[in-house]
């Protein structure tokens, strides 16, 4: 009996995780594109699923603010929020700046080869135009630098605030095949990893890290329903 309740449990937690990653991954994507209306029945035809995993599922997004539940109005893919975006963004450039500057001591020459493998295959996603896979590719990137230097839970702090910043560069790579700058920004701040060369590392880093900011203007005259604005 034990075992079959064991088995219930571990179905129910299958779904539930199952509902809630396709759900995030739909909104990180933009494939919910913001400020869409979704409800239970929604989901449930998309998935194929009972209501209670829904529910759950819809609660946690909300808490982690890519749902907006509006009374007696119901619940909406949030806006990407700017001032989310930008304090991530922020908190992002400013510690990987000072973890760059230690991969430059730290990084083995193995790691600094992954760094370049990685390059290799962005540069496939470029020639076959596959935004989706390239911002893959750009997370284990950084994730190869923060991780390598011994810094796991600093990565999943940065995840756990980078969702609004993460839908923005999505839909920056979704809408602008300008996508050389990038890899020219990830060559040198392996070139400079590679040399042990930290203020060169950081000021790399630094102009990767912000050009967000000077995107975003074209990102909001071409998607201005997507957005929500900053507070005056």
């Amino acid at each position: 009996m034990n075992k079959r309740l064991d088995a219930a449990r571990d179905s129910k937690g299958l779904i539930r995780d199952y509902v809630y990653d396709t759900l995030k991954r739909e909104i990180m994507e933009l494939k919910l594109e913001p400020g869409r209306f979704i409800s239970e029945k929604d989901v449930i035809e998309m998935l194929q699923v009972s209501r209670t995993p829904i529910r759950e599922s819809l609660v946690k997004l909300s808490q982690e603010e890519l749902i907006e539940t509006i009374p007696q109005k119901g619940s909406f893919i949030s806006l990407i929020d700017l001032e989310l975006v930008e304090e991530s963004r922020f908190v992002r450039e400013n510690l990987e700046k000072a973890i760059v500057r230690q991969a430059c001591q730290l990084l083995s020459s193995e790691q600094v080869l992954q760094l370049q493998n990685l390059i290799s295959l962005q540069e496939l996603c470029v020639e076959e135009k596959n935004f989706e896979r390239l911002f893959e590719l750009d997370e284990e990137f950084h994730k190869t630098i923060v991780v390598g230097c011994g810094k796991t839970r600093t990565w999943g702090m940065l995840q756990q605030l980078n969702t609004h910043y993460n839908r923005m560069r999505f839909l920056r790579l979704a809408v602008n095949y300008d996508w050389e700058i990038i890899l020219s920004e990830h060559r040198a701040i392996t070139r400079a990893i590679k040399e042990k060369d930290p203020d060169a590392a950081e000021h790399a880093m630094s102009e990767h890290l912000s050009r967000v900011i000077f995107e975003k203007e074209e990102l909001l005259q071409k998607y201005p329903s997507f957005f929500k604005r900053l507070s005056k």
